[in-house]
C-alpha cells in the first residue's frame, strides 16, 4: 500500500485561510456555534476556529457510519453527543468530508430538531461521485474524486490522521 499526496500541505493551509474570511464575512455581528464531527473534523476545525474573527464556541459530536470499514454501512448512529444546547443559537457544523451524504443528512435533522436560528454546513472535502443523499452544503474545501484518502484527521482504521496533507490510499499490485 502506498499514499500518494493528493492536497499537500500548503493548500491546505491556504484553503482554511480562505474560507476563514467567507465564513468570517457571513457570520460578522453573529456567534459562530461550531459543531465538529469526530474524530475527523478535529484538524480542519481547529484550523479553521483560528482564521474566524467573530466570536465562536466549539462542541463536539461523534456519529458512526463506517466502523472500520472504507464505506459507508449506511446505519448511522451518535455515539457522544452535545454538552451544550443549541436552541436558537447559529450552528456552523464543520465536517471532514461528505461521501455518501447520510450521515450528514442524519445529523442535520436530529440538530434541526433541537430549534437552532441556523444550520450552515463547512466540510474540508466533497465527494460528490458517492452521494445517495443529497445535503446543503454552504462551504466546501476541496472537491475530490471517488477515492480512500487519509490525512490530516481523517483515517483507515484509526491510521493515517496525522499526516500534514490529504492522501489517496493506493495498493500496490504484487
Amino acid at each position: 500500500m502506498t499514499i500518494d499526496v493528493l492536497i499537500s500541505k500548503e493548500e491546505l493551509v491556504k484553503r482554511t485561510k480562505e474560507l476563514g474570511e467567507q465564513i468570517s464575512k457571513e457570520y460578522e455581528g453573529k456567534e459562530i456555534n461550531m459543531i465538529c464531527v469526530l474524530k475527523g473534523g478535529v484538524m480542519f476545525m481547529t484550523d479553521l476556529a483560528k482564521e474566524l474573527t467573530p466570536p465562536m464556541t466549539m462542541d463536539f459530536m461523534a456519529i458512526s457510519s463506517y466502523g472500520n470499514e472504507t464505506t459507508s454501512t449506511g446505519v448511522v448512529k451518535i455515539v457522544k453527543d452535545l454538552d451544550d444546547s443549541i436552541e436558537g443559537k447559529d450552528i456552523l457544523i464543520v465536517e471532514d468530508i461528505i461521501d455518501s451524504g447520510r450521515t450528514l443528512n442524519y445529523l442535520v435533522h436530529v440538530l434541526n430538531q433541537r430549534n437552532p436560528n441556523s444550520i450552515k454546513i463547512v466540510t474540508l472535502l466533497d465527494k460528490p461521485d458517492r452521494r445517495v443523499v443529497n445535503v446543503d452544503v454552504e462551504y466546501v474545501g476541496f472537491t475530490i474524486p471517488d477515492e480512500f484518502v487519509v490525512g490530516y484527521g481523517l483515517d483507515y482504521c484509526q491510521h493515517y490522521r496525522n499526516l500534514p496533507y490529504i492522501g489517496k490510499i493506493s495498493v500496490l499490485d504484487e
